[in-house]
């Protein structure tokens, strides 16, 4: 049986010279939580023993506010101690006792306030948070993995199980996180396949590295963190989850001698192939990222340089990016110059990018042993670089050799779109072989 005690705060108001009462709730071993009642008292007028106010005997003002004081301390304790009985204890913690205390004063904030679902709550943050289509992108994947979580859930439990703002704490993420890593063996067992033909994906799910699943508990967290905001919860799950370090191996890019083979290499036989190489060597040229280079026309030509927004910077506080234009760059523009489509180049779909870069490295025999980080296992590995070539080694290709160069990542970042005390320039800190080489060559 839960139990309610009621004590007279030491700090007392100067011009209303009363002072708060505080509930001392139990409700168990595991619920005991002290919070303010938000009902105030003169300490003269308190009776410690009984628990409650003393009344004057002289029918006044003062007498008639005691009296109602009364009744309201009987009443919230009756209120809170009904829906502690009727709760759900998974979702009981001082936030929910704190709401219930709310409520009972400011009913107006409560009136007419829908009973909103989970997933109801997150596609208004995507509809109302200002988010790239990128991201909005993302957290849709979030979404869908959520819902198969919770489905997950109903299966296994063989209950009505819902994700709820208040109902999701420490041990909820902490479950999320476990079938997150298990999701691609889930996948492949049959009693839960009915779990991915309601929930689909483009792909199945793959197994995820530590860094994807950091990645989705810090857009989770955003998520939480808006609702809170905007009074949709009071319950933060994350206050004691910890979301973990990403960790990163030494960035590796194509050296400009790489480059240079790779755009020399005769692809006529496969002209189609010779078409995304250019415009990956265009992209190693100017450093942007591929879903910058994808909207770009014949417009972002402006006085022999590139000019555009970086897609990252536009919610923010957008940026204009403005690249010169080398030989190389000018020449490949020039070769498209007849291209009537509404894009800079015949660009395809990024997935089929890909193929086609990792593709043109083969026919360029660009194979040279990389040491990378296994994202999932964390360990290192070593792989030929064409089997890692993707649009985004355009953009270290760009600002690694940059970097080389001036060792300014503001200046690079001016070029590249970073913005200014990018963390991502700490990584291509890593001093060379070709450096390390000349240092040496220093002491002779």
């Amino acid at each position: 049986m839960a139990k309610i005690t009621t004590t007279l705060s030491p700090k007392v108001d100067r011009i209303t010279e009363k002072s708060p009462l505080l509930f001392r709730f139990v409700g168990g071993r595991d619920y005991i939580f002290r919070v303010k009642s938000g009902l105030y008292v003169k300490p003269s007028r308190w009776n410690a023993e009984k628990e409650e106010a003393i009344e004057p005997r002289l029918d006044t003002p003062e007498k008639k506010e005691i009296v109602r004081l009364n009744k309201q301390l009987t009443n919230l304790k009756g209120i809170i101690i009904e829906a502690f009985t009727l709760a759900d204890k998974s979702t009981v913690d001082k936030a929910w006792l704190e709401r219930i205390i709310d409520e009972f004063h400011f009913p107006q904030k409560y009136r007419g306030k829908k009973n909103e679902s989970f997933f109801e709550v997150f596609d208004e943050f995507l509809e109302k948070r200002k988010l790239s289509d990128v991201r909005k992108k993302n957290f849709k994947v979030i979404r869908r993995a959520l819902e198969r979580y919770e489905l997950y859930i109903r299966m296994e439990d063989d209950s009505d199980y819902s994700l709820t703002l208040d109902g999701v704490k420490l041990d909820t993420l902490q479950h999320f996180e476990k079938f997150l890593k298990q999701e691609y063996l889930l996948c492949q067992e049959e009693r839960y396949k009915i779990i991915y033909e309601a929930i689909p994906e483009s792909r199945t799910p793959q197994p995820r590295g530590q860094n994807t699943i950091n990645d989705i508990f810090t857009k989770l967290r955003t998520f939480f963190l808006w609702a809170i905001d905007t009074g949709k919860t009071s319950n933060n799950p994350f206050k004691h989850f910890v979301v973990q370090e990403c960790v990163y191996g030494t960035p590796y890019y194509i050296t400009v001698e790489e480059r240079n083979k790779l755009y020399r290499t005769n692809l006529s036989r496969h002209p189609q192939l010779a078409i995304q190489r250019d415009i990956f060597v265009f992209q190693c040229l100017i450093g942007c990222r591929v879903s910058d280079l994808y909207r770009m026309t014949r417009n972002n030509v402006i006085n022999g340089a590139i000019e555009y927004i970086a897609r990252k910077t536009k919610e923010g506080r957008p940026v204009t990016v403005r690249v010169p234009l080398n030989a190389i760059a000018r020449e490949i523009l020039d070769r498209y110059a007849n291209y009537e489509g509404t894009t800079l180049f015949p660009f395809i779909s990024e997935q089929k990018y890909n193929v086609a870069i990792k593709r043109a490295f083969l026919a360029a025999r660009l194979r040279r042993p990389v040491t990378v980080v296994n994202p999932v296992t964390r360990e290192q590995e070593v792989k030929p670089l064409n089997e890692l070539a993707s649009s985004h080694l355009a953009r270290r290709c760009f600002v690694g050799n940059l970097y080389k160069q001036v060792k300014d990542p503001n200046l690079v970042g001016a070029l590249s779109g970073h913005k200014e005390g990018s963390k991502a320039f700490a990584r291509y800190r890593e001093i060379d072989e070709q450096m390390k080489t000349e240092l040496v060559k220093m002491l002779e």
